[in-house]
């Protein structure tokens, strides 16, 4: 999709719509279905591709692997041939000592990239490191004339700034899109910890867009993340900014991905409950206090009576030891965990035994006791008589209260 096409189409999206939406991906499941959602373009990133190895996106600026290759390797493969009326822009590394700008940026737009954004860019890093990859050679002003390159080359682009120094910079460049970034997102298990609040990140946005207004060009202006992950974040922003649009990469990838595979995972790992106090869940969660493993425990008993059971099989789930998990029972209950199977099992026994006519044998089994001999010996001890004299005191009872009746 050429640059002019592209342009025409996001500022009817922001005529019609109000704003627009990026996404910024590593994998052709996220592009798919980014681009079913109504995203109006993708950003093929390295960080994208390490969100979808369960990593942070900053494994981006360290030496893992080669960014730009692995970007369009993925691009090749995994976007390009599936993603067809929406644009795909190739973050770019611009530094890349391996790289002359000008014929690489002509390789990506024949390979089918419609446009670029410097993604990883040195304006995430600060400190003595800055100073030190600046001194390399490595500089923001690198980014700024591939994204001139690309401009000449009629490619869309998008251009990270985190302040006004790189805003001008970019806007001399020609970018069509600013787009300020607001920092690694928050939120999610990954997610970033520290981040700046969203009132910080409007005064930020507002001051950056004033300069865009200022250049007196139909410039296209946007946030991405940071403390901004939600439709309702976004509206604060929308309604007190000139901002006209979002980037988002965990937001739409990372996020959902682990509340999907988290949630189903543990739908099928439970007992068929969500409930947050169900005990199966606390332990997942990992929100414990020793209590909580005696409830696990009786939680499962009430679940699983009718099999064979054992503590130690808990305590491997429970990420305890026997031991601990016995004594924690003991004294939680008042009794020893095979008294209180035992006594469990019992009562179940007992309950069948009253309510219907079964057979005394059927019982034993549907209790867990697979040796009637055994189930008798144990019935009797706990409870006076046999369990076919118990079954047949429970008929009697039944008679005379008819009788009465």
């Amino acid at each position: 999709m050429d640059r002019k096409t592209i342009l025409k189409t996001l500022h009817a999206q922001i005529h019609i719509n109000g704003h627009i939406i990026g996404a910024a991906i590593g994998s052709g499941m996220a592009a798919k279905f980014s681009a079913m959602g109504g995203a109006d373009f993708l950003l093929a990133l390295g960080a994208g591709k390490y969100r979808t190895m369960g990593r942070s996106s900053m494994g981006t600026f360290l030496c893992y692997g080669n960014n730009n290759e692995d970007v369009m390797e993925m691009g090749k493969r995994e976007l390009l041939p599936i993603i067809k009326d929406t644009p795909v822009l190739f973050g770019l590394m611009a530094s890349d000592p391996f790289i002359h700008l000008y014929d690489y940026l002509k390789e990506l737009k024949e390979a089918g990239f419609s446009g670029i954004v410097n993604y990883p860019t040195l304006a995430m890093i600060d400190g003595k490191f800055r100073e030190a990859l600046e001194e390399e050679g490595n500089t923001y002003s690198r980014e700024a004339e591939a994204i001139q390159l690309a401009h000449y080359l009629d490619l869309f682009t998008v251009a990270f700034v985190t302040n006004s120094r790189e805003a001008e910079m970019m806007l001399h460049a020609g970018a069509d899109v600013i787009c300020v970034h607001l920092g690694l997102t928050k939120g999610g298990y990954l997610g970033a910890k520290k981040y700046i609040s969203i009132d910080e990140a409007r005064r930020l946005t507002e001051h950056i867009f004033h300069q865009c207004d200022a250049a007196d060009r139909d410039i296209i202006k946007m946030v991405y993340a940071g403390p901004a992950n939600t439709p309702i974040d976004m509206h604060y922003i929308y309604e007190t900014t000139r901002c006209q649009g979002y980037i988002g990469g965990s937001t739409f990838d990372r996020i959902p991905t682990e509340r999907a595979i988290y949630n189903t995972t543990r739908a099928f790992k439970s007992y068929g409950s969500f409930d947050k106090s169900d005990p199966m869940t606390r332990l997942i969660d990992g929100d414990w206090n020793p209590g909580d493993y005696v409830d696990f425990t009786r939680k499962y008993i009430e679940e699983h009576y009718m099999e064979n059971i054992q503590l130690s099989d808990i305590a491997i789930v429970a990420h305890v030891s026997p031991s601990y998990l016995s004594t924690k029972f003991k004294k939680e209950t008042g009794t020893n965990f095979t008294e209180y199977l035992v006594r469990f099992r019992l009562n179940k026994a007992k309950q069948l035994l009253e309510s219907s006519n079964i057979i005394c044998k059927e019982a034993a089994e549907k209790v867990g006791y697979f040796d009637y001999a055994h189930f008798s010996k144990m019935f009797k001890k706990y409870n006076g008589m046999s369990p076919r004299q118990y079954q047949e005191n429970c008929k009697k009872d039944k008679v005379v209260v008819s009788l009465d009746i």
